[in-house]
């Protein structure tokens, strides 16, 4: 007999076919790893319910999704990538301190990475991420044991780039080792696509636009295609990168990836946020039409750029010319409740307007937005038929009192404390705000642990030989 669970609910952000709407006292029936029934409170049946939860003051949501993230490393970003930049590369991160800090990264610490983000991600509501990266297999086995939706993308490219001098930015090539990766992704998705009864999926990430070359974007392009699984490459990230693009092509990189027939409805663009028409690039426009066009979706991981003073112009403007956008945390925190608030702050602040990114279009990001992008019109809503990845949230806490409009005070004033349960596929994967399959002493103590080993190793990895106190002096000065 089927598992059944039944959520009475004080706020339900119910689906009904069109968009997302508010249900007081709705009831959620969820029935192994499917929702059955969505609608107003009603009598709950009597067969096979293993569980009633009354939840009055609670406000139940679908899982957020988080498009574009980098579980295996980006937690030991903290307190070294914040408020440090090289004004020759634009304040960008990606060439100096980035490369370094994977670098010096060892192993075991990627999987402390692994287990700290995937619980962080869960106990702030988040049910789906896209990992790019390169630890595929073990982000594939813990998928299953946090129960954390996943699509894995196990990072491939034709070059590198680097920095002998902090002054300019160079390119290495190793054409055969893009192909290797591309197999090895290939053999991933062999190995591990639809594991966990189908939790896992894994998907094809060439890493970036300026590191592919034309073939190796086609080929795995092609390779999503024939599977039917998601595309995705960082792109227009950096004005070292679109000017990079420019000098060997005549064309922005998105206007590239177009001609090289690899955009479309599967293909999602990390980042795009330096493009014609930004004020980073002064170049004419058109990219956001061409993203429009094609039916592409943008992940948009909008903190990790505004701490680095760059925005993209605008998530308003985007948006209306129709572009399909979606929510990535990126580095650090994984958090998309977060994701949500600064983009929908940010996009004010370029705009200059209030009212032109509200609550809804980010949380339709954060949801809807991140299912389009996968392919998946079974995730991000609380509709019949759909994954039951449902998160509820605390109607009586320090981030949602006074409740009045659920949507704006998870927006705008929540954390992830007032998380009280999630569940994905049915499947009971926090409560009480605790994320059950994780050890939480153990977690921090190994990050910790990662940290203290990689810190003391940057110096070798350094154009100039700089140790992590010089490439990122502390706050304060020491106690004398």
């Amino acid at each position: 007999m089927p598992r059944r669970i039944v959520i009475h609910a004080g706020y339900v952000i119910a689906f009904d076919g069109r968009g997302h709407r508010l249900l007081r006292h709705g009831t959620v029936i969820v029935e192994d790893d499917r929702i059955v029934s969505v609608g107003r409170r009603e009598a709950a049946p009597s067969d096979g319910i293993a569980e009633t939860i009354e939840a009055p003051d609670a406000v139940l949501t679908p899982g957020l999704i988080s498009t574009h993230a980098h579980i295996g490393g980006s937690p030991l970003d903290r307190s070294f990538i914040e408020d440090r930049g090289n004004p020759q590369f634009f304040y960008s991160g990606l060439f100096e301190l980035l490369p370094v800090r994977g670098a010096a990264q060892d192993d075991e610490a990627t999987r402390a990475c692994v287990d700290f983000s995937m619980a962080e991600l869960l106990r702030g509501g988040v049910t789906t991420v896209m990992e790019i990266g390169g630890a595929g297999e073990y982000v594939a086995a813990r998928a299953g044991d946090f129960g954390l939706r996943v699509y894995v993308g196990l990072a491939f490219r034709s070059g590198r780039w680097l920095t002998r001098d902090g002054r300019r930015v160079e390119w290495e090539w190793n054409e055969e080792q893009g192909r290797r990766g591309l197999a090895d992704a290939i053999e991933l998705h062999k190995r591990w696509d639809g594991a966990h009864g189908d939790l896992v999926r894994c998907f094809f990430s060439p890493a970036q636009v300026d590191t592919c070359t034309p073939e190796l974007l086609q080929a795995s392009k092609r390779a999503a295609d024939e599977r039917q699984r998601p595309w995705q490459v960082h792109t227009s990230q950096s004005v070292v990168e679109f000017y990079e693009m420019l000098g060997r092509h005549g064309q922005t990189p998105i206007a590239w990836l177009r001609d090289l027939g690899v955009l479309g409805q599967n293909a999602i663009l990390g980042h795009a946020i330096v493009i014609g028409g930004s004020s980073w690039t002064n170049y004419p426009e058109g990219d956001v039409a061409i993203m429009a066009d094609a039916g592409c979706s943008v992940a948009h991981a909008v903190w990790v750029f505004a701490r680095r003073g760059i925005a993209m112009e605008s998530f308003a403007r985007y948006r209306r010319a129709g572009v399909n956008l979606s929510l990535g945390t990126d580095t650090n925190p994984q958090s998309v409740i977060e994701a949500m608030r600064w983009a929908a702050v940010v996009s004010k602040l370029v705009e200059r307007n209030t009212e032109v990114t509200n609550a809804a279009h980010v949380f339709d990001a954060a949801t809807l937005g991140g299912a389009r992008a996968l392919g998946r019109d079974d995730l991000g809503r609380i509709a019949p038929g759909a994954q039951a990845d449902l998160v509820l949230w605390r109607g009586t806490s320090w981030g949602m009192t006074p409740l009045r409009d659920p949507v704006k005070n998870i927006v705008y004033n929540a954390a992830a404390e007032d998380v009280e349960r999630v569940w994905v596929a049915g499947r009971l994967v926090v409560d009480g705000g605790r994320v059950l399959a994780a050890d939480e002493r153990a977690i921090l103590a190994a990050l910790q642990a990662g940290g203290e080993r990689m810190w003391p190793r940057m110096r070798q990895f350094d154009w100039a030989g700089r140790d992590a106190d010089a490439l990122s002096p502390q706050t304060y000065p020491e106690w004398a």
